[in-house]
């Protein structure tokens, strides 16, 4: 079961309670730098992003988002730290979300005038603690625990509904899977408010790719999460597909095809590896939620994969293809893939 929150509007997109989990990222260019921004945003929002996170380190920074909410299509969102005339220069440019810390902004009459153009302008925040920054009060009475990455948390959390603002999202960050687990388990018991989850410094695609997959993975299971962000070494784009796989793979969303194939073994007479990557790599960028199966085996694969939309099985040289389980054709080795990528095509125009 999914944990019941309050849902809050980030632009057009729902957060929280039974809306669909968001998936969003950070660009990596210089924000200042519009045009690049733009094109960045335009490959995350052509891979599936929901909503996108920009820096604004400084006033020509935050000058430029409202150049940049013009030419894209998703929600903006606003990472500041520190100065809260920022903040305030944000809310003025029209993005639809701020991320602060009303902690480190400075004096309440500061956090307040953010919170009161907010609130007019119905901008949701995003507040959360970082396990590398503690509060220090926090730090000496837990030690670096979850709990005092929770309590953090609820500090920040705090200040904004003591200035009577509820439009809130919560994440608390840190670059350990249990701890981050546990400390999202402790702060679902505190609060209703939705919960952007992510494995912070993930690191590499590779190996960030499967921390990401393992962190998120089991809080999505347990019913925690409303919104995720894969953080990678690299591409922002590559931290969109791989939060697409995640959600597919739980079942949670579909977003174009998913692929499945056998492992091989020694029954295998075809180059299965070289044909399951083919298919993938030319049907990604379909956007219908096909199951496409690439099976070694032309006795067993039809029926393993009988729930797939389409599928291969190969033989000795050759390969069936199948749609639901029924043999379609047999058709040679070096005619597989372009005799299932043909099909696919074909099934994506039709649905």
């Amino acid at each position: 079961m999914r944990r019941k929150t309050k849902q809050i509007m980030i632009g057009s997109v729902a957060i929280g309670s039974d809306a669909p989990i968001a998936v969003q990222s950070m660009t990596n260019t210089d924000t200042r730098d519009v045009d690049a921004t733009v094109n960045q945003i335009h490959l995350l929002e052509e891979a599936g992003c929901d909503l996108v996170r920009v820096a604004v380190v400084d006033r020509e920074a935050g000058l430029a988002l409202s150049k940049i909410k013009a030419q894209i299509k998703i929600p903006l969102v606003a990472d500041i730290h520190f100065d809260y005339r920022l903040a305030l220069l944000a809310i003025e440019q029209g993005v639809d979300k701020l991320r602060i810390n009303p902690g480190n902004i400075g004096s309440r009459d500061r956090v307040k005038a953010i919170v009161t153009e907010a609130k007019n302008s119905r901008i949701p925040i995003r507040v959360g603690a970082n396990a590398g920054s503690l509060a220090g009060w926090a730090l000496e009475k837990y030690g670096h625990t979850p709990k005092a990455l929770v309590e953090s948390a609820l500090e920040q959390i705090r200040i904004l509904e003591d200035l009577d603002f509820d439009e809130i999202v919560v994440s608390l960050k840190s670059s350990s899977i249990p701890f981050t687990i546990e400390a999202y388990k402790m702060i679902a018991q505190e609060v209703d408010y939705p919960l952007h989850v992510g494995i912070t410094e993930a690191g590499t695609p590779w190996f960030g790719s499967i921390k990401s997959a393992a962190g998120i993975g089991a809080l999505l299971v347990s019913g925690i999460g409303d919104t995720i962000r894969v953080s990678l070494t690299g591409d922002p784009v590559e931290e969109i597909k791989v939060g697409w796989a995640i959600l597919k793979s739980l079942e949670l969303r579909s977003r174009g095809p998913v692929f499945i194939s056998c492992p091989t073994c020694g029954r295998t007479k075809i180059d299965l590896e070289r044909i399951a990557t083919e298919v993938e790599k030319r049907l990604s960028h379909l956007t219908k939620p096909l199951k496409i199966a690439v099976m070694g085996c032309e006795v067993n694969g039809p029926g393993e994969a009988r729930d797939a939309d389409l599928g291969i099985a190969g033989g000795s040289g050759v390969g069936l293809i199948f749609r639901k389980g029924k043999i379609i054709r047999k058709v040679r080795e070096e005619e597989l893939v372009d005799a299932l990528v043909n099909e696919a095509l074909e099934l994506e125009q039709r649905l």
